[in-house]
């Protein structure tokens, strides 16, 4: 599970929050971790408080211009970097798709330019735009495995389905190594009625489709975004910590113990 992609097609799952926190988890246990950013959102850099603009490359430099990856590679934190994006990425997809010719294995174009990091790297988390693109294939053709933060709204068990349905599609055709790490619920609040029933609905979902559902949740709470907001760093880098904190700590224990037990 060393390059782990963090995806879900719907917006607003926390994707961005899950990667960078996890991988500040990671930095305090002492792990050299990197954040690959594949959203042209760009909200991986702004995290650590850095304006994604003032970097004169990025992803796309790497993944289009065959730029070393190692250039591009952002410091943040001890023990922690980021493969930063821009809006240069916006391009990606309709530079790949219109020049067939010269991209003849499209979906490979992330693993042949990325792969010599897995040598500088413990951890590789990805964090990945909220649609089923090309991007988003690229990064399952060079990651392990695939956490899905999933937050428990009206509808949102159908882009479940679908993201699971992509995964195992793309397993077959392009990388039979892949694997879902697990589901996490997402801004959950247990207070609802709402929350209750879809957290009920997705076990059962998940227990039928030999999926782990994560025991461990992230609740709502306004001090993820404080912390980027204020101290400019993601919660569980914070020099204040949180009970908030506290529950990305519990998922990569659990996390950790689910796959020794594998």
């Amino acid at each position: 599970m060393r390059v782990i992609a963090v995806n879900n097609n719907k917006g607003g799952s926390l994707k961005t929050t899950t990667a960078t926190n996890l991988a500040g988890v990671l930095a305090a246990e002492g792990k050299r971790v990197l954040i690959i950013d594949a959203d042209n959102q760009s909200n991986v850099a702004l995290s650590f408080g850095k304006n994604p603009d003032e970097f004169e490359v990025s992803l796309y430099d790497v993944l289009i211009n065959q730029l070393d990856p190692k250039k591009a590679v952002q410091n943040v934190y001890e023990n922690l970097d980021i493969l930063p994006a821009n809006d240069d990425l916006i391009g990606f997809d309709f530079e790949v798709i219109g020049k067939s010719k010269k991209y003849r294995a499209p979906f490979s174009i992330m693993q042949k330019t990325c792969s010599s990091l897995r040598d500088d790297y413990e951890y590789i988390l990805i964090d990945t735009p909220p649609s089923l693109s090309l991007m988003v294939g690229n990064v399952f053709a060079f990651a392990d495995s695939v956490l899905i933060p999933f937050s428990p709204e009206s509808y949102s068990m159908r882009s479940l389905v679908k993201v699971l349905g992509t995964i195992d599609d793309f397993k077959e055709q392009f990388n039979p190594e892949l694997r879902v790490l697990g589901v996490v619920g997402t801004m959950v609040n247990f207070q609802t009625i709402l929350h209750q029933e879809v957290m009920q609905e997705t076990r059962r979902y998940c227990a039928e489709s030999q999926i782990h559902l994560f025991d461990s949740y992230i609740p709502r709470s306004i001090r993820f975004a404080s912390s980027v907001a204020y101290e400019k760093v993601p919660a569980t880098l914070a020099k204040k910590s949180t009970d908030i904190a506290k529950s990305y700590f519990e998922l990569w224990k659990e996390i950790k113990e689910n796959e020794q037990a594998r």
